[in-house]
């Protein structure tokens, strides 16, 4: 596993690399995001950037993330910030991120945070000879891990094709919002359900006509929410 590190604050980044490094797993550092970026274009793509939000330099995290999500699509990003107003968690989020964690944080939890988004990464042996997952006018191909709507591909990100996989193996049914947290991000999540939310309206945003009016996947209110394999507009036509 090949990971970038941006923080501008050596003592943080050292401190990342060592327990890192201690599970194995290749570390590349940069203190500002324009170095970041330029790693990536000499070196990567990398398997997963872990991109601090404040910088003291014009790029902040926020922005090297975007230009990262528009890149690389398939790469996972993990946001560090100290804040914790959920106004910045959900603003990395918006923007592509994959997953956040809080200054100050314990090595355990980064350290699972990254193989938990990792995994999301791989690609089961059990999908290597089931080629696609078909929905209603989606079909979502397993080994490409990409998405199309009709003869559209759409551009999502690993945790957007996790959900859509969680998805659509399960059409027309129910699923909580812990349930989903525990299929993509782990059972041993520590953060907040709305990281869940707000995957969901990036995924709606995507994949939607109209996405304050959905018709693929619908909320089921004070539980969670519905994957519909055909919408209503769908089956007006046949």
């Amino acid at each position: 596993m090949r990971v970038l590190i941006l923080e501008d604050e050596e003592s943080i980044r050292g401190f990342i690399r060592i327990n890192l490094k201690r599970n194995d797993i290749d570390v590349t550092e940069a203190a500002t995001g324009e170095e970041a970026l330029q790693l990536v274009k000499d070196e990567g793509p990398f398997h997963i950037a872990i991109l601090d939000v404040m910088l003291p330099t014009q790029l902040s995290g926020f922005d090297v993330c975007a230009q990262l999500r528009k890149m690389y699509p398939k790469m996972g990003i993990i946001m560090l910030t100290a804040k914790s107003q959920d106004t910045d968690k959900a603003e990395g989020l918006e923007i592509g991120a994959d997953d956040y964690v809080t200054k100050p944080f314990s090595p355990v939890e980064l350290i699972a945070r990254i193989k938990a988004l990792y995994r999301r990464l791989e690609i089961p042996e059990q999908e290597s000879v089931k080629q696609s997952l078909s929905s209603g006018i989606f079909t979502l191909q397993l080994k490409e891990r990409k998405l199309f709507k009709g003869r559209t591909e759409i551009d999502i990100t690993p945790t957007e094709f996790a959900i859509l996989k969680l998805f659509m193996e399960q059409p027309d049914q129910g699923i909580s919002r812990d349930e989903i947290l525990d299929a993509v991000w782990g059972k041993h999540f520590v953060g907040d359900l709305k990281i869940v939310d707000v995957n969901i309206r990036r995924i709606r945003q995507k994949i939607e006509v109209d996405p304050s009016h959905p018709a693929h996947i619908e909320t089921v209110w004070g539980y969670g929410y519905l994957w519909k394999k055909e919408s209503a507009l769908e089956q007006h036509k046949e």
